[in-house]
């Protein structure tokens, strides 16, 4: 074989990057090497630090984490509330763990904050801001944050009752820092359902009135409320729509705006477990029409959120500065959630996203991307203009902190197969047939696969009738033990767990067709812990 190895010397300094690129040779198999000379100062601390801990996505300092729950913005801050067990890595009795963000990418720890009682444990819900003190909880002057939360009593359940989930309030007078629980719980009591939970509350602002949407079995159900306390049955959905594989959790309901038009629509969020593409759990979403009570849709097909394994559970903001509405979910999969090869520390959530709807091919469709504030957290290690892949020929870019950076490449609409490996002969494979419009991820030889049989047990493919421009445009971003996929800025979005042996220090890029990559990028990105 005919390899040329080229050098490419990253010199970060005083906050400028100097990136030499003109001596990249077109070869057949070339080698791109990519130093970094950047001075890492080491971290002593073993916090944060561990095998696969993830370094700029939200995990907790220890113990189990699942679903995020209340997150509202009050005050400049960013409030992650989240479902926690304190005292194992495996799911326990929940409560609200609680973390703050001024950013929506640095994240400061903070006490629990909603304990089980003698109701049950605390389950998932939502917050908003009570600013005209609608619920008499507090004052205008000190409008108070309220918490509305699924009671799980799981004694009522293992005597074989069906009415063990209730709805539970609790209120903040200090912007989240302590909680009391409303002395009259249940504010929603629950008779017959046996599953019956996970509130979304919100302010809607044309009917005048709070809305919450929660989950009944394998149905949603829309309730309105003039003080958050008591509220009115509105109506049902979901009877003959969606998927139905499982129980549906995690609702979400929320207006966005038809990019480039004066169209407006409703998305309602629904996650289910088990009944996702890929096995396990996942969300959909329904683009349609909400008057404050009841939801309606048109919409006949099974659209998600996220078409990679490991996007569950997300919700969006209240309250998020300039209207956008942002998303976090938690990363991982209730097939194998419990099993994942971590010590300390059990899950991550997603970067945060901005949601925005776009309409092709008289579709509507739901776009994610990360939070504009993410550009901060990278430095540029390697860019160029115009990069010829021959067909089956490759280029290897040999870079040492691939497990911790973000890869921008925008290509023709043609196949690209893009290989991430190591030393140990771990390999993550992404795969973009452009004639059959199918994206694939491959981690079966990604590291780390045996914990549970179904985590490496098959490649995740997706249709992408969507990806309809002349040329697309990938965004990548590995962590420690996640990639996330997003292309033509999100018109697609993938999220996988890996787990690799050591970190990837190879990318490798083929085509089975002479290919051009109008541009490439390869950026560190720095901790935040």
């Amino acid at each position: 074989m005919n390899y040329s190895v080229k050098k490419v010397v990253v010199i970060l300094a005083l906050g400028i990057v100097y990136v030499n690129s003109s001596c990249l040779r077109e070869n057949e198999n070339e080698i791109i090497q990519i130093e970094s000379t950047e001075n890492i100062v080491p971290d002593s601390s073993k916090i944060y630090k561990e095998p696969f801990r993830p370094q700029f996505h939200f995990s907790p300092e220890k113990k189990w984490m699942n679903d995020p729950n209340g997150l509202v913005f009050h005050k400049g801050i960013y409030h992650l509330f989240y479902q926690y067990y304190p005292d194992d890595i495996v799911w326990g009795p929940m409560h609200w763990g609680h973390a703050t963000s001024t950013d929506l990418i640095h994240w400061k720890n903070k006490k629990i904050a909603l304990y089980p009682d003698k109701l049950g444990f605390i389950f998932s819900g939502s917050a908003v801001v009570d600013y005209t003190n609608s619920s008499g909880l507090g004052t205008k002057e000190n409008p108070p944050l309220i918490a509305i939360f699924t009671y799980h009593n799981m004694e009522a359940e293992k005597a074989g009752k069906t009415n063990y989930q209730t709805q539970g309030l609790a209120y903040s007078l200090d912007n989240g820092e302590n909680w009391k629980k409303y002395s009259n719980n249940p504010i929603i009591k629950n008779e017959i359902l046996k599953d019956f939970r996970d509130p979304k509350v919100f302010w809607n602002d044309d009917e005048q009135l709070w809305n919450m949407v929660l989950v009944a079995g394998d149905r949603a159900q829309f309730y309105t409320s003039q003080n958050l306390i008591d509220w009115n049955f509105a109506s049902e959905f979901g009877k003959n729509l969606g998927a139905h594989g499982g129980v549906w959790e995690c609702p979400d309901i929320f207006k966005l705006k038809v990019a480039r038009s004066n169209e407006e629509k409703w998305v309602l969020l629904i996650s289910i477990n088990p009944g996702a593409p890929h096995g396990g759990s996942g969300t959909q979403y329904f683009i349609g029409d909400y008057d404050g009570k009841s939801f309606r849709t048109n919409q006949q097909d099974i659209k998600w959120v996220d078409n990679g394994a490991d996007n569950y559970a997300g919700i969006t903001y209240n309250n998020a500065p300039e209207n956008k509405r942002i998303f976090i979910g938690w990363m991982s999969n209730w097939s194998y959630a419990r099993n994942t090869p971590t010590k300390n520390w059990r899950s991550a959530m997603t970067l945060a996203r901005e949601l925005s709807l776009e309409k092709i091919n008289d579709q509507y469709l739901l776009r994610s991307t990360p939070v504009e504030q993410f550009k901060k957290q990278s430095t540029l290690a390697f860019a160029k203009d115009k990069i010829i892949l021959e067909a089956d020929s490759k280029k290897t870019f040999e870079y040492s902190h691939l497990n911790q950076s973000e890869i921008r490449l925008k290509i023709k609409n043609e196949n690209l197969k893009l290989v991430f490996s190591n030393d140990r002969t771990d390999s993550l494979v992404l795969n973009y047939d452009a004639k059959q419009k199918i994206f694939s991820i491959d981690r079966r030889n990604s590291g780390l696969v045996n914990f549970e049989k179904s985590f490496g047990a098959k490649i995740h493919q997706t249709k992408t009738p969507y990806l309809t421009t002349e040329t697309i445009d990938f965004q990548i971003i590995l962590d420690w033990s996640s990639i996330e996929v997003f292309l033509n800025g999100g018109v697609y979005s993938f999220t996988e767990q890996i787990f690799p042996n050591e970190p990837y220090n190879k990318l490798i890029l083929s085509s089975d067709r002479n290919q051009e990559i109008s541009s490439m990028s390869i950026k560190k990105i720095k901790g935040i812990w």
